[in-house]
C-alpha cells in the first residue's frame, strides 16, 4: 500500500500515556492509517529521527471569535502545536447579534478581553445575526487549525432582553425560554457548549459588568434545560466564587439535572474569596454526588506584562503619565529619557477610576516584590532574588526607578512579568498535584485574548519546556502532558476524533525536538487590522505541525496552508480505535 506521508523514525508520543515508543506514522488524506515499522511506501517520507512525534495540541480556553473571522493562520497559538481551539469562552463572544449591537459586542469584548475595539471593527464583516449565521461565516473561511466555539451568554442575553439584559436586570420566565432556546440552537448548530461570566472583572469598556454576571440559578439552570434538549455541551464559567452565591451547588445541580459537564477556571488568586484548595474541594463535593465538574487550571502564573507599550504598567494611574501615554514611539521615547519627567512620574500618588483597578493599580504601582524582569529566556518560576525589590536593593534605588529604567531599555520596549494570579506562594508548587488530576485540565491560555495585557497562548510550549524537561524538583513525564494536551482536552468537548496517534484518527502531528524547546521573549506587534496591537511570542523546537495530515509549520515557519475548519459539535471516536490508555 502507498500512504500519502510516513514520517519515519520518530519517537511515538501517542497521547494515550503510555510510553513513548520508536515508530513510523503513515497517513493518507486526513488520517492516521497505519503506525508501526516497515509500512510500505510513500508520495513523501519526513524523517523524525531524534525527535518525538506527538498529535496535535487541543486548546480549550481562547479568544479567537472575531480573529477567526478574518485570520487563516491563527497566530500566536498555532505557533505552539495547537491544531485545534475551542473559543467563545467567559460568556463574551458575536452571536447571536441584533444589527444595532455590533459596537456594543465588540464594546463588551475589548473591555472584557483586552482586544483593540478598531481591530475588531475593520477585520468583522458581520454577515451573520443568528448564532448559526456565524458558524455558517466561520465555516467559510479556510485555517491553519480547527476552531469550535461556544454560545456567549452576554450576547444571548442582549439579544433577547435587550438593554435590560445588557444591564444584567433579572429576566422574566419568557425571556429565560428564550435565552435556553437560543442556546439549544446554537448547539444544535454545532456549538460545543455554552459560557458565562461571574466575576467584577469582567467589565466592557464602558465600564459595564458582562451580561450574565449576577444571574440567578434559575436563569442558569433554564439555560441548562436547553444544553440537554439539545443532547451534548459543556457549560463554561468564570467566577469570582463568592461564598454568598454557592456557586459550587448550583454548578452541581445544574450539571446532575442536564447531564453536561460544567467547567471553572480554578485559580490561585488574591483577591478571590476562595481559595485554591477550597475550590476543589467543593467541586470534589458536588462530584462525589454524581455531578461532572472539571476545574481549568493554568501551568504557570497568570502574568500580565507590564511595559511602556503595553496596556498597563507601574506609573498607568499616574496623572502624569498621560502626557506620554498616546505619543508615538520615538515621542515618548524621548519624553521618557527626561530626567525631569522620570522624577515627575515616581513622585506622583496614583489616582485609580474604579475600585477594581484600585487594587490591581496599587500592586503595579508599589509591590515590586511580585514584580520580575521579562528578559529573553525568562524563568516563568522566578524566584525572590530575581524580583524587581531585589534587584533595586542591591543597585541602591528605589523599585519604582529600577522598573522605570526596566521598561526603558531596549528602546523603550523592556517588559516586566507581574503574576497577579497563581502565584501567591512565589512558586508553582501548588500545581503539582492538580497536574496529576483527571478533574483539573490544562487551560486558559486565552489565546487571541487579553492583547496588550498578558502573554499565555505559549502554554502548551511552557509545558514541554518548564513541567517536562527543565524545572527544578517535581516535573512530569512527557507522556502525560502530551495526553493532558490532546486527548484529555479534546475528550471534554467531546472530541474523541483527535489527541491520539492511533489508526483512524486525525492526523494532527507534532515533530518535536525536545532539546530545542523554547520562547521568545515576548514583543508588540501592530498586525490586527486598523494597526491594532497584541503581544506575541514565538516558539523554538517544532520541527513540522500537521493538521488533518497537511504541513502547515515547517520550523516555526507557516507554510500558508490552511487545512483547518469549523467544528460542528462533538466528533466521534474513529471505529477502528482501540485505546490502550496507561494507567
Amino acid at each position: 500500500m502507498t500512504f500519502d506521508l510516513i514520517i519515519k523514525h520518530g519517537t511515538v508520543v501517542d497521547g494515550t500515556g503510555a510510553a513513548p515508543f520508536v515508530a513510523d506514522v503513515a497517513v493518507t488524506g486526513d488520517r492516521v492509517m497505519a503506525i508501526g515499522t516497515d509500512l510500505g511506501e510513500a508520495a513523501r517520507i519526513v524523517d523524525a529521527r531524534d525527535c518525538y512525534v506527538a498529535p496535535g495540541f487541543v486548546d480549550i480556553h481562547t479568544h479567537y471569535d472575531g480573529q477567526a473571522t478574518w485570520d487563516e493562520e491563527m497566530a500566536p497559538s498555532s505557533w505552539h502545536g495547537v491544531t485545534t481551539v475551542v473559543m467563545g469562552n467567559c460568556g463574551v463572544g458575536f452571536a447571536p447579534a441584533a444589527p444595532d449591537r455590533h459596537d456594543w459586542l465588540i464594546g463588551l469584548m475589548e473591555g472584557v478581553e483586552d482586544i483593540p475595539g478598531s481591530a475588531l471593527s475593520e477585520g468583522m464583516k458581520w454577515n451573520w445575526e443568528s448564532f448559526p449565521e456565524y458558524l455558517d461565516a466561520l465555516e467559510a473561511m479556510p485555517r491553519a487549525v480547527d476552531v469550535a466555539t461556544q454560545v456567549p451568554h452576554g450576547a444571548v442575553r442582549a439579544y433577547v432582553m435587550g438593554d435590560r439584559g445588557a444591564a444584567n436586570e433579572p429576566p422574566t420566565e419568557s425571556d429565560i425560554a428564550r435565552m435556553a432556546q437560543i442556546v439549544e440552537e446554537g448547539l444544535t448548530a454545532g456549538a460545543l457548549g455554552f459560557s458565562t461570566s461571574r466575576t467584577v472583572l469582567h467589565k466592557s469598556i464602558d465600564g459595564e459588568l458582562v451580561p450574565g454576571t449576577t444571574a440567578t440559578p434559575e436563569e442558569l439552570m433554564g439555560i441548562g434545560k436547553g444544553m440537554k434538549r439539545a443532547g451534548h455541551g459543556v457549560f463554561e464559567m468564570a467566577s469570582d466564587l463568592l461564598p454568598e452565591w454557592n456557586e459550587f451547588e448550583w454548578m452541581g445541580d445544574l450539571s446532575r439535572e442536564s447531564g453536561v459537564p460544567v467547567t471553572f477556571a480554578a485559580l490561585q488568586s488574591p483577591i478571590k474569596a476562595m481559595n485554591f484548595d477550597d475550590q476543589l474541594a467543593q467541586m470534589r463535593e458536588q462530584n462525589a454526588k454524581g455531578a461532572n465538574i472539571l476545574a481549568q487550571i493554568s501551568m504557570r502564573g497568570t502574568g500580565l506584562v507590564l511595559g511602556w507599550r503595553t496596556t498597563f504598567n507601574p506609573f498607568s494611574f499616574k496623572p502624569s503619565w498621560a502626557e506620554a501615554a498616546d505619543l508615538g514611539e520615538s515621542a515618548q521615547l524621548e519624553k521618557l529619557l527626561d530626567p525631569d519627567f522620570k522624577a515627575k512620574l515616581i513622585a506622583e500618588d496614583s489616582i485609580f477610576p474604579d475600585s477594581e483597578l484600585q487594587l490591581l493599580g496599587q500592586l503595579m504601582a508599589n509591590a515590586f516584590d511580585m514584580q520580575y524582569a521579562l528578559t529573553e529566556g525568562f524563568n516563568y518560576e522566578p524566584t525572590e532574588q530575581q524580583s524587581i525589590a531585589h534587584l533595586a536593593a542591591g543597585a541602591g534605588v528605589s523599585g519604582a526607578e529600577y522598573a522605570y529604567d526596566l521598561m526603558t531599555g531596549q528602546n523603550g520596549t523592556g517588559f516586566i512579568y507581574f503574576p497577579l494570579l497563581n502565584y501567591a506562594d512565589g512558586n508553582l508548587n501548588f500545581l503539582e498535584p492538580v497536574l496529576q488530576s483527571d478533574d483539573c485540565i490544562n487551560s486558559l491560555s486565552d489565546g487571541g485574548a487579553h492583547c496588550g495585557t498578558i502573554c499565555d497562548a505559549a502554554s502548551p510550549t511552557f509545558m514541554l519546556q518548564h513541567w517536562v524537561r527543565d524545572r527544578d524538583g517535581f516535573r512530569i513525564t512527557l507522556s502525560e502532558a502530551i495526553k493532558r494536551q490532546c486527548a484529555d482536552t479534546a475528550r471534554v468537548y467531546g472530541l474523541e476524533d483527535r489527541g491520539i496517534l492511533a489508526p483512524g484518527y486525525l492526523a494532527d502531528i507534532n515533530i518535536i525536538e525536545l532539546d530545542k524547546i523554547g520562547m521568545s521573549q515576548p514583543w508588540v506587534a501592530r498586525d490586527l487590522p486598523a494597526g491594532g496591537k497584541r503581544l506575541l511570542q514565538s516558539a523554538t523546537g517544532y520541527r513540522a505541525t500537521f493538521k488533518s495530515g497537511v504541513q502547515t509549520f515547517d520550523g516555526g515557519r507557516f507554510l500558508g496552508t490552511t487545512p483547518g475548519g469549523l467544528i460542528r459539535g462533538p466528533q466521534d471516536a474513529p471505529e477502528s480505535a482501540a485505546l490502550k490508555v496507561a494507567s
